[in-house]
C-alpha cells in the first residue's frame, strides 16, 4: 500500500506552511523526513495522517484519499506517533498501550486474544514489559515515549508516522528503536519519520525527503539526498565522511557562516 503524496498545500491560518510538495512513499522502507526548524516536517506528518486540513493537493493510500477514509480504517492503515504525545490518565503502561487497539475492536467488544498478543508483543518489541504495571505519570521522558510508541506499535498500522520519536530517548535506546522500526518496515509495513539527527537518518533510512521553506528539495535514496552540497545548502553546514562498517556517512563537523 503505497503512500502518494501529490502537489499538497497546506495553511496554517493565513501562513502558507508547505507549497506543492510531491513524494511517493513505498511499503517495506525507513523514510526520513529532514529539513531545518520551520521547514514544515511535522504539518507535513500530520497531513499524510489527515490531521490537518489540505489546501491543495491530495494525500493518498494506493487510489484512495486518506481524507475521506472511514476513520476508523483511517487509524487501522495509519499510525500516528506525535512529536509531543501526552496521556492524559495516569493508567498503566499495559492500558495505554492497549488502547492502540481500539480502531480494531466493535462497538462494546472485549479485547480477543490477538489484541492482548498485538499488545504484548508491541511491548516487547519496545523494551516495555518490565513497565506494563507502571503508572505512566511514574515514568521518565524516555519510557513514556518508548510506552507511547508501543501504543502505535499495537494497531499494527500498514504506516507508521512519527514525528521526532527520537526525542527523549539515551543513545542507546535512540539505536534500538530506529533498527526496530527498520524491523518493521522490513515486515512490510512503511514507516517515515521526521529526523533531526543526519547521522541517524543515514544509517536507519533508506529514502529521504529533504524539505525547506515548505517546498522539496531532494526526494530519493539516502545516498542521492543527503549529499555534501545539498546538506550545506539546507542546514548550513560543513560535513566531514565518516566509514561506518563499510557505509560512508556524512557528520556535520561545523556551521558555514553565511553572507
Amino acid at each position: 500500500m503505497d503512500l502518494i503524496i501529490d502537489a499538497l498545500g497546506v495553511k496554517l491560518g493565513k501562513r502558507t506552511v508547505l507549497t506543492d510538495v510531491s513524494a511517493h512513499f513505498r511499503p517495506g522502507r525507513v523514510t526520513a523526513i529532514l529539513g531545518p526548524n520551520g521547514a514544515g516536517k511535522s504539518t507535513l506528518i500530520k497531513a499524510a495522517a489527515a490531521l490537518v486540513d489540505r489546501s491543495t493537493g491530495s494525500v493518498r493510500l494506493n487510489a484512495q484519499d486518506v481524507a475521506t477514509m472511514d476513520p476508523r480504517a483511517r487509524a487501522r492503515a495509519i499510525g500516528y506517533l506525535p512529536q509531543d504525545a501526552t496521556v492524559h490518565w495516569n493508567i498503566v503502561a499495559r492500558d495505554v498501550v492497549a488502547l492502540g487497539r481500539l480502531p480494531h475492536l466493535g462497538a462494546h467488544a472485549a479485547p480477543s486474544p490477538a489484541d492482548h498478543a498485538a499488545v504484548e508483543r508491541a511491548m516487547h518489541d519496545t523494551e516495555t514489559v518490565h513497565l506494563a504495571d507502571r503508572p505512566v505519570g511514574e515514568l521518565s521522558g524516555g519510557e513514556r515515549a518508548r510506552v507511547l510508541l508501543a501504543r502505535v506499535l499495537a494497531g499494527e498500522p500498514r504506516w507508521l508516522l512519527a514525528d521526532e520519536p527520537l526525542a527523549s530517548l539515551d543513545p542507546s535506546h535512540q539505536i534500538d528503536l530506529l533498527a526496530r522500526l527498520r524491523g518493521y518496515a522490513l515486515g512490510g509495513a512503511g514507516v517515515a519519520i521526521v529526523l533531526h539527527d543526519l547521522v541517524q537518518a543515514q544509517r536507519a533510512a533508506d529514502d529521504a525527503l529533504l524539505i525547506a521553506d515548505g517546498r522539496v528539495v531532494a526526494f530519493g535514496p539516502v545516498a542521492e539526498v543527503m549529499t555534501a552540497d545539498a546538506l550545506a545548502r539546507v542546514f548550513g553546514v560543513r560535513v566531514a565522511a565518516l566509514e561506518d562498517d563499510g557505509r560512508r556517512l556524512l557528520v556535520p563537523v561545523g556551521r558555514i557562516e553565511r553572507a
